[in-house]
């Protein structure tokens, strides 16, 4: 199979034991990936740099490190991580995800099945405290045309699960320089573009839920970086004038709403 990088990005709020779980995650992996690209995204504390060191030192030809001396920001971080992979198809993961043991193995083999994708994503299983305690699924649709549609109002893919082109995300120009929703935003003009993805139909990664990501999903700043990235996709024409506006009054509605309130209705209404 086809070699691929692992692109993630840390920055000092991390968690060193979640690091350490979606490190051994990647590094266990059915199909070994060719290298680890970690992105510091300005100064980290002592315990997530023992980490670091740590697995470098188990593991030095695996991991590159990429530092920026000030922290820049999730998408303009994983931009720096994109221009030192060495592979043309790089998996996205996070710092406090785990991914499932056969997650690349699958993407890749559906690249090999279908090289004129661009994007390959799935599902996720989304979890408190230990991984076994699953409380939601969030599905996404699995093929392409299904996805272009969904994404001009919606995430169509779950970003820590993707591994894409490097070539194709490079000639969109990367993340933007976004506080919120930057995969949103590339996903969307990658699409628009012509680019293919897919969605394999099964959950791929365990995702971490937590009270601090549901207020973090009721802030206004992820309120209105959603709402200006369909804006924006209105502006290019790929969003209907009537996506922009369902899409406003959903997100005005969620913010406006209490998080328990917020947290039934993902439960409930946009999770199986």
């Amino acid at each position: 199979m086809e070699k691929y990088s692992v692109l993630m990005s840390l920055y000092k709020k991390e968690h060193p034991e979640y690091l350490r779980l979606a490190l051994d995650s990647m590094i266990g992996q059915s199909v070994k990936p060719d290298e680890i690209v970690l992105v510091e995204d300005g100064e980290l504390t002592k315990e997530l740099y023992a980490v670091i060191d740590e697995y470098i030192k188990r593991y030095p030809v695996l991991f590159k490190r990429v530092i920026n001396e000030k922290n820049l920001g999730l998408g303009l971080a994983l931009n720096q991580g994109l221009k030192v992979c060495r592979n043309e198809l790089i998996a996205r993961m996070d710092t406090d995800d785990i991914s499932k043991p056969d997650r690349c193995e699958k993407q890749l083999k559906r690249f090999q099945e279908k090289p004129d994708l661009s994007i390959v994503g799935s599902h996720i299983d989304e979890f408190c405290g230990e991984k076994e305690n699953v409380i939601s699924q969030r599905r996404v649709p699995t093929d392409s045309a299904s996805i272009y549609r969904y994404a001009k109002r919606r995430s169509a893919f779950n970003h820590p699960t993707v591994m894409y082109k490097k070539r194709e995300v490079i000639k969109q120009h990367g993340y933007s320089n976004l506080k919120r929703n930057q995969d949103v935003d590339l996903f969307g003009r990658m699409l628009f573009a012509g680019c293919r993805g897919e969605n394999i139909d099964e959950a791929l990664l365990w995702f971490r839920s937590s009270d601090e990501l549901a207020q973090r999903r009721k802030s206004w700043e992820n309120t209105w970086s959603y709402i200006a990235t369909i804006r924006k996709f209105w502006k290019m024409g790929y969003s209907s004038f009537m996506d922009y506006i369902v899409v406003a009054g959903a997100q005005a509605g969620m913010y406006l709403m209490p998080v328990r309130v917020q947290k039934w209705i993902y439960k409930k209404l946009l999770r199986k």
